[in-house]
């Protein structure tokens, strides 16, 4: 069993509007995943330093960042990341992947040895434009379809879709298993469904549903999502 959480962490931006990247530790701290796979985990502008600081993660001491940073101090590609527990997964592949855009976009993958089990993860933040976020879609699955090992895989992130089983949804539906979750986004009265999870090659559905507890309302204007699965 393993549990994977996904969550928009708007460059550690808090609802008071001042950077606090201590909120999301201490979110991450309360789900207690084994992966985490973070979208804008990166500042926008100048350097594009990692949101959370690399001393603070380490303070923390539950997570690695996985090697996918483009620029130094930055955690992630595009502002993608994925966070591993230390010492108990481990990091065999990592790859960033180009997608189609009319802004800054991409995604991440990794393939993770979980003791004597082997999971592909993939994190995306797609566009707000639903013709990109289709073509960002596709280029996902088609990248997905070209690696020559075919692994137990997991999905997830902000697909930014807020119609119900259309769009990008409907095409990682056609062959993986969306997992269910309720409404996440804005996290101080959830109405929206953006962040989603999607698994296939064998990976099994035990329990999923988004986070919520007064610090998650208040440490970004997503609540995370989560599954415990089963690879």
């Amino acid at each position: 069993m393993v549990l994977i959480a996904s969550y928009n962490i708007r460059k550690a931006i808090a609802a008071d509007r001042r950077r606090r990247p201590e909120r999301i530790l201490e979110v991450l701290g309360e789900i207690g995943a084994d992966i985490v796979v973070l979208q804008e985990a990166d500042r926008r502008f100048g350097a594009r330093q990692s949101a959370i600081p690399f001393h603070m993660l380490a303070e923390h001491g539950a997570y690695r960042s996985v090697g996918l940073a483009a620029r130094h101090g930055s955690m992630g590609w595009h502002g993608n990341a994925i966070l591993v527990r230390d010492g108990l997964v481990e990091v065999e592949h990592c790859c960033s992947v180009t997608l189609p855009a009319l802004e800054p976009r991409g995604a991440v993958m990794a393939d993770l040895r979980i003791g004597r089990k082997k999971l592909r993860v993939l994190g995306m933040h797609l566009d707000l434009s639903g013709l990109w976020r289709r073509r960002q879609a596709r280029a996902i699955l088609a990248h997905l379809d070209q690696q020559a090992e075919k692994l137990p895989l997991v999905m997830t992130g902000d697909l930014n879709e807020w119609r119900q089983g259309q769009g990008c949804l409907r095409d990682f539906a056609q062959h993986h298993e969306s997992v269910p979750f309720g409404p996440s986004f804005h996290a101080r009265r959830p109405v929206g469904r953006l962040d989603r999870m999607f698994v296939g090659g064998g990976v099994r559905i035990e329990q999923s549903g988004v986070h919520h507890s007064m610090v998650a309302r208040n440490a970004s204007d997503h609540l995370p999502i989560w599954a415990k699965l089963a690879i």
